[in-house]
């Protein structure tokens, strides 16, 4: 299977090699058919510590890190 790869904000980067990176998606709501923001919170692995918060990055699954570190930053070169 191919590894998910997510896009999100970084609210927090206080822990070493970790950054905690907040991803919204947007669902229907089952009753009143509107459109409703969920957020969810991720743990990343951040070898460098070279982002910070308000950054916009994207995370890839990947092997458990730790024993909530489960995806890694990508680093894109564009």
């Amino acid at each position: 299977m191919p590894k998910r790869i997510l896009q999100g904000v970084v609210v927090s980067d206080k822990q070493d090699k970790t950054v905690v990176v907040s991803v919204e998606r947007q669902v229907m709501h089952p009753v009143y058919k509107k459109f409703i923001k969920k957020s969810k919170k991720y743990h990343a692995h951040d070898e460098n510590n070279q982002f910070k918060v308000g950054d916009v990055v994207r995370i890839e699954e990947s092997a458990p890190i730790s024993k909530t570190k489960c995806w890694t930053v990508l680093v894109d070169n564009a």
